[in-house]
């Protein structure tokens, strides 16, 4: 996580005006660490990857509420932006590429699932989709439901940027922690190949990615 803070900050030093974020546990130390650092973001924006369909911004476990929590109310952007899940698929999809076609991302923070999905593109998602609603996997559900009173809350669906949106970024940093990640971390790393049943091997079209792993993460490799 300091590891990738420090990139962070150097990429910010080195002009970068836009940050693609992530939400979920992986991230927040990274958070942590820039809100406990002098790093200011005044000048920049920042563009989430995902956001539950159905949730209002001002829900707790809203990916806007996440990051107001965990990063904006310390280190406000000059604009932030996160998919709207009031807003019915057809306008939120073509508002959300409108901000991505405005603000190109210089640097992309990006966490992976156990079977590979980066944001909410779960495996078969095609390599070209753009932003686009996703229904969740019972996987994703079953991961998710500890956040939330009842099962029946989890939200089933999300708005996400598609493969193709996250290919854009100039720089990519992908973060692994922890042993259940190990099988994922193993796939990207001795892909050779990009197979749509493997959502993160997109990345290996990619010129420019870092990916950060503790030993359990790597244990496979």
């Amino acid at each position: 996580s300091i590891k990738a803070y420090e990139i962070i900050r150097e990429a910010l030093r080195n002009g970068a005006k836009v940050f693609g974020l992530a939400t979920g546990s992986t991230p927040e130390i990274v958070y942590e660490q820039l809100i406990n650092s002098d790093v200011d973001f005044s000048d920049a924006i920042s563009i989430n990857l995902d956001e539950y369909v159905g949730l209002a911004s001002t829900h707790e476990q809203s990916y806007q509420y996440f990051m107001d929590k965990h990063l904006f109310q310390y280190k406000p952007f000059k604009a932030s932006f996160v998919p709207n899940g009031l807003n019915d698929e057809e306008t939120e999809v073509v508002r959300y590429e409108n901000i991505l076609e405005e603000h190109p991302i210089d640097l992309q923070l990006l966490g992976i699932g156990q079977n590979g999905h980066i944001a909410f593109n779960e495996p078969g998602t095609p390599f070209d989709s753009v932003t686009h609603k996703v229904e969740l996997t019972e996987s994703t559900i079953q991961a998710n439901k500890r956040f939330f009173e009842k099962e029946e809350d989890v939200p089933r669906f999300a708005y996400s940027m598609g493969l193709s949106s996250i290919l854009k970024a100039k720089k990519i940093i992908l973060l692994a922690f922890g042993e259940e990640k190990a099988q994922a971390v193993k796939d990207l790393v001795t892909g050779t190949e990009p197979t749509e049943e493997i959502p993160s091997t997109i990345l290996l079209k990619h010129q420019n990615v870092t990916i950060i792993v503790d030993e359990e993460a790597a244990k496979l490799i």
